[in-house]
């Protein structure tokens, strides 16, 4: 049971106004145009493209090109870019302005994953407190008004906090808002977030809404967020896999409209979602075989603590068709209440605590060093379209 709010202040990031305070997450190979027109069919909220590497976006990656494209009904437009450079940054938003492709630019400076971080980028790069600035600018000045917003974590590790000093500059650099995962790139996303770092940024922002990301795996843990820590409005990730009704949760919580019917997430409600997003991804790839491909690592987070047996979930995990899903999902008692807490908290992959991967002498100073910048050249050589 959720906690419902009399009402909650809209969310404004520039000339946007967000009916509720709630945001999705930019997550790689999640939070394609299917996924989002999903989770919008449930609630409100700003729903954010996952990244959009900026030299394959400048260079216009055919992968790139699709993944930046919208559905009609997707209004307002959301984009997360990622880039170390700030000229191709700055062309990467004011192609996405001048060919009016967005409404709303992120900047992703939280990605932990070894393969960015080791080049300098993602979690790593408000290290360098120079270059975050400039790229913060570039983004801002080749927009074309568009609102940018910048998304980061607390730092490299605990002796390597950046957030705040990141926050600030982002304010300064004309950002709309500043998104905190309250976790650092060590942790990965194990542990549990540190909510009193949110607190700590809008105590030192004031001017631009301030959103909190990390452990919010129901509409209450989006109220409790707010109340804790002052937060303009939540950053939903890991929590809607395979649960993209949480948005109608959120929406009916917050007191805001868009918000479906409460659920009554019996095993044929999840089924049929399922069924939803498998078609959606079929007509977003206009590939039934790719789109059935891309379902499979949904099974386990749909299916939570229901009563599918390991033959279903394995027969989902390789179905090639629509009709094959059809009839597998058939096969499921449709009146199967919903489990508790069986199905409930952590969803996707916690990780264990890592050294994070940087380039070589990356800590020795907060300014960008000449063999750094070298480095930073190869991260920028991405072509991974996203």
């Amino acid at each position: 049971m959720t906690t419902t709010l009399a009402s909650a202040p809209a969310l404004r990031i520039g000339p946007i106004e967000v009916d509720v305070p709630v945001v999705l997450a930019p997550m790689a190979g999640i939070t394609n145009t299917a996924f989002r027109r999903l989770c919008r069919e449930y609630g409100a909220g700003l729903y954010v493209s996952e990244m959009i590497t900026s030299r394959a976006l400048v260079e216009r990656n055919a992968t790139t090109m699709r993944l930046i494209r919208h559905h009609e009904s997707e209004v307002p437009r959301s984009v997360q870019l990622y880039g170390v450079d700030p000229v191709t940054v700055g062309r990467a938003a004011r192609l996405l302005a001048d060919e009016d492709r967005a409404d709303h630019i992120d900047l992703n400076f939280g990605c932990p994953v070894p393969k960015v971080t080791r080049k300098g980028g993602g979690a790593a790069l408000p290290w360098k407190s120079d270059l975050f600035g400039a790229i913060v600018q570039a983004a801002v000045g080749n927009a074309g008004g568009i609102p940018v917003t910048v998304k980061m974590r607390k730092g490299i590790d605990d002796d390597h906090l950046t957030f705040l000093d990141a926050g600030r500059l982002a304010e300064d650099a004309g950002a709309a808002a500043v998104a905190l995962h309250a976790r650092t790139a060590a942790q990965f996303y194990s542990g549990a977030a540190d909510w009193s770092a949110i607190a700590a940024l809008k105590r030192a922002v004031t001017s631009i809404p301030v959103l909190g990301n990390g452990d919010i795996w129901s509409a209450d843990d989006a109220v409790r967020m707010m109340a804790e820590t002052g937060a303009d409005g939540v950053v939903v990730g890991r929590g809607c896999l395979g649960r993209p009704w949480l948005f109608g949760d959120l929406a009916r919580t917050f007191g805001g409209g868009g918000g479906s019917a409460p659920v009554d997430a019996t095993l044929g409600f999840v089924a049929a979602a399922f069924r939803r997003h498998a078609e959606l991804l079929v007509e977003f790839f206009e590939d039934e075989g790719r789109g059935c491909r891309d379902i499979r690592k949904h099974v386990a987070w749909y299916f939570k603590g229901y009563p599918v047996g390991g033959d279903i979930r394995a027969a989902l995990a390789t179905a090639s068709t629509l009709a094959e899903i059809d009839d597998l999902l058939g096969t499921l008692d449709a009146d199967a209440p919903y489990p508790g807490a069986a199905a409930e908290g952590q969803r996707g992959r916690a990780g264990t605590p890592k050294r994070p991967a940087l380039p070589e002498g990356w800590l020795h100073s907060r300014d960008l060093a000449a063999d750094a910048a070298d480095t930073l050249a190869d991260a920028e050589l991405d072509h991974s379209g996203g």
